[in-house]
């Protein structure tokens, strides 16, 4: 080792914790701390001790470690929420079991497209609520919703029917909800009929969305 190296070396930090078997320990943290404190606690540990490399790598070891052991921890916990849920649902009666084989869950990709359309309408008609009624945007919804069943259901008699039922239910319900809703919660131009609008567009979505 040079004169430089045996100088530079004696005026780095090192580590105190860098033995510690307990990567918790060693970045000094609870074992119940947050992901947010745990990437702290990395962070100021490498900005104080840097310049050493077993010091580096002493703490981004733990920090892994501590990452790695989340991660198995929520994909267990998934794995058992997911057990239970099957469980339980071939525990239910066969009246339950024949309405959940009606329903899916699509992918992320999917809800968020779809989300993104019956906003985009739901917000057109909150835009134009003072000039026009939603007729149009209603009529749109209920179209996207029927060619989305469809495309699921290969059987557009079907589709149409349960676009229908579902654009029905929601304004239905919609009609009894809002009038009991506090008038100041929404803004005044917010009419009745566009409110029930809005309610039969979650309904649309839900229905196009989830529905087999």
């Amino acid at each position: 080792m040079s004169l430089h190296d045996f100088f530079f070396v004696e005026h780095v930090l090192v580590f105190p914790r860098q033995k510690t078997w307990d990567p918790y320990k060693l970045l000094g943290v609870d074992h119940d701390a947050s992901e947010e404190e745990i990437n702290s606690a990395r962070n100021f540990l490498l900005q104080q001790y840097a310049g050493y490399e077993e010091n580096e790598e002493a703490i981004e070891g733990a920090y892994d470690k501590i990452m790695m052991k989340s991660y198995s921890h929520r994909k267990k916990s998934k794995i058992n929420l997911k057990r239970k849920l099957i469980k339980q649902v071939e525990e239910s009666p066969s009246w339950v079991k024949s309405l959940l084989g009606h329903f899916e869950v699509p992918s992320m990709d999917v809800v968020s497209k779809r989300f993104a359309l019956f906003g985009f309408i739901a917000g057109w008609s909150i835009a134009t609520s003072a000039e026009t009624g939603p007729t149009f945007q209603l009529a749109l919804a209920l179209v996207s919703c029927i060619y989305f069943l469809n495309d699921k259901m290969k059987n557009l008699a079907r589709a149409s029917a349960t676009g229908l039922g579902l654009f029905a239910g929601g304004w239905i319900v919609g009609s009894l909800v809002v009038p009991v809703i506090p008038a100041f919660v929404f803004p005044r131009t917010w009419c009745l009929e566009l409110l029930t609008s809005l309610v039969a567009y979650v309904f649309l979505f839900l229905g196009c969305t989830l529905v087999k």
